[in-house]
């Protein structure tokens, strides 16, 4: 579940302890753990489908909306049944990709398996190593001057920028990415660095 960022500060405050969607399928359950991008994080206390007649100002007011009438602007916007979200900041939590990340003493064993995982994310389009060689050759750069360079959309980019930080091989910067150590290891393994 994303959170645009300007309602971080008010959820890590407890001003925001809703979240009102529009979902086809459940997209939380109760006691899943959300991150903020911006840091700390938020755990569900409750999920139920509700009726449009059932949202109230007190609802728009603890989701982050000055009132109901916005509230419903905002949801006219997106399609399926309507959620009431409980939400409670949790602070920080650890980011095992994080530690993977700085794992750069790759034994062959890991180069197979990054190298398997990274041509099956290819699949018949090729993609993984060109984002790998951007990033490290335009560390800091934003996701929008980037995704053009390997013919993506910037919403595709970050996606998968994501999926290669899953493994360990990139980290977001206030401001763009970085090749990890653990990337390096990898692109360094494969003989792709100079």
């Amino acid at each position: 579940m994303l959170f645009k960022t300007i309602t971080h500060e008010p959820i890590r405050r407890g001003d925001i302890t809703l979240t009102i969607r529009r979902w086809r399928a459940p997209q939380a359950k109760v006691g899943g753990q959300y991150r903020l991008h911006t840091g700390g994080a938020v755990e569900v206390t409750s999920v139920e489908v509700i009726g449009d007649a059932d949202l109230t100002e007190a609802d728009a007011q603890a989701a982050g909306f000055r009132s109901l009438a916005m509230l419903g602007r905002w949801l006219a916007k997106q399609e399926g049944d309507l959620y009431r979200i409980g939400l409670r900041y949790i602070g920080e939590l650890p980011d095992p990709r994080a530690e993977l990340a700085e794992d750069d003493d790759l034994s062959p064993d890991d180069v197979r398996e990054i190298r398997d995982r990274l041509d099956r994310m290819d699949g018949d389009h090729p993609w993984t190593r060109d984002v790998l060689w951007l990033i490290e050759d335009n560390e800091g750069v934003r996701a929008s001057d980037l995704a053009p360079a390997v013919s993506m959309e910037t919403q595709r980019f970050k996606t998968n920028v994501r999926r290669l930080k899953s493994l360990g091989l990139t980290q977001s910067l206030d401001v763009g990415y970085r090749v990890s150590p653990r990337g390096f290891a990898f692109l360094e393994a494969e003989g792709e660095l100079d």
